[in-house]
């Protein structure tokens, strides 16, 4: 799971993981949070969970709704690997209007996340092959990428709803 799919206090019109909320995980099962963990730094770290065995496919026996539905990838059986998340170059949207154009320049351009976990099947992707991340994107395989260390860059961002309700809220 993401760490964005959990919030310690939802809004009203949160869907994803919370305290004593249910959710569907994609392909598998209803998960329940009953409590959380955090770290010294007061991060969350640890979701504790019960699950619904009746639901096995992500459809309860007893019929009832569920609104959540989030997608995920088994840590201990993912194949871990880094992607690069790319953003706007610039900060302004005419960088060329400017003095210096390289005080627009967007620190922010190119995060690295070295944690990533990705199914499995994508160990044998070849470079230049592209793929959907649910909810997060389309990627491509970097050229730099080797079976050992595979790399998959973000090339394009999807629409996030939730944000956009966040910020009306």
């Amino acid at each position: 799971m993401e760490q964005e799919d959990f919030q310690e206090t939802p809004s009203k019109k949160w869907f994803r993981l919370a305290p004593g909320q249910e959710v569907r995980l994609r392909y598998a099962c209803l998960i329940k949070c009953e409590r959380f963990v955090k770290n010294d730094k007061g991060e969350v770290t640890e979701l504790i969970c019960t699950w619904d065995p009746d639901s096995r496919g992500g459809m309860p026996k007893d019929g009832r709704k569920v609104k959540g539905t989030l997608h995920w990838v088994s840590a201990s059986h993912g194949l871990h690997v880094e992607t690069r998340l790319y953003d706007r170059l610039f900060t302004v949207e005419n960088p060329g209007a400017e003095e210096d154009f390289t005080k627009a320049l967007n620190p922010k351009s190119l995060e690295v996340i070295t944690t990533s976990v990705v199914e499995p099947s994508l160990a044998s992707a070849k470079p230049g092959e592209r793929f959907q991340f649910e909810r997060l994107g389309y990627f491509a395989v970097d050229t730099d990428s080797t079976p050992s260390k595979p790399i998959f860059n973000r090339t394009v961002t999807l629409k996030d709803t939730w944000a956009a309700i966040a910020k009306r809220e």
